[in-house]
């Protein structure tokens, strides 16, 4: 009786992961530089974010707040830094902006 193993043959393991690293070649540069767009466009959102926090803060208070600590302090926003790390900057006209 003839026996039947059903396992692969080191060809066709080496076949696959040759595959394998080949995608990973290709995709490991692509993810890298999709991150730092996606930091990019973080911290875009969050100086959008903290703007309508500063109006919603006039909105209430009647003016601008001195600084963006004042808005952590009243809980209007959690953090006043970036994703990427860069610190927000507010302006006498209440305008944010990021150091970076």
């Amino acid at each position: 009786m003839k026996k039947n193993e059903g396992g692969f043959t080191l060809i066709e393991m080496m076949i696959v992961l040759l595959i394998i690293s080949i995608l990973l070649l290709v995709a490991i540069p692509n993810m890298v530089q999709n991150s730092d767009v996606a930091q990019s466009k973080g911290c875009e959102a969050t100086i959008d974010l903290v703007q309508a926090q500063v109006g919603s803060y006039k909105v209430d208070t009647g003016d601008y707040p001195s600084s963006l600590s004042v808005l952590v302090d009243n809980e209007y926003v959690d953090s006043v830094t970036c994703p990427d790390g860069n610190r927000l900057n507010l302006d006498e006209d209440g305008n944010v902006s990021a150091d970076g």
